[in-house]
């Protein structure tokens, strides 16, 4: 289940076609009832394939931890790298 979930671009990218922008997906996943219990912070890029009509998402990095509270620190941690990079909150829908 997905606790938390955003999608973060360049903003300086909005004016190039859609095919050219990056987009970096962040999650807070909810894996506790699995036979592997754990919260997952999970950050991949993506980019739009013409091809497939849609979003793909690749580079997945997952990270487990056992406590929400750990997993929503490391959460904020990789935003707040993300934002350091220039990336900032976007307003698509996937």
């Amino acid at each position: 289940m997905i606790v938390m979930q955003e999608v973060l671009s360049r903003p300086g990218e909005l004016n190039k076609p859609i095919n050219e922008q990056e987009y970096c997906m962040l999650e807070l996943l909810d894996h506790t009832e699995s036979w592997r219990p754990a919260f997952l912070v999970q950050q991949a890029w993506g980019r739009w394939s013409e091809i497939d009509r849609q979003f793909m998402f690749e580079q997945i990095e997952t990270e487990r931890w056992s406590l929400l509270i750990d997993a929503e620190d490391r959460y904020e941690a990789r935003r707040q790298l993300l934002v350091e990079r220039g990336l900032l909150h976007s307003d698509m829908d996937f």
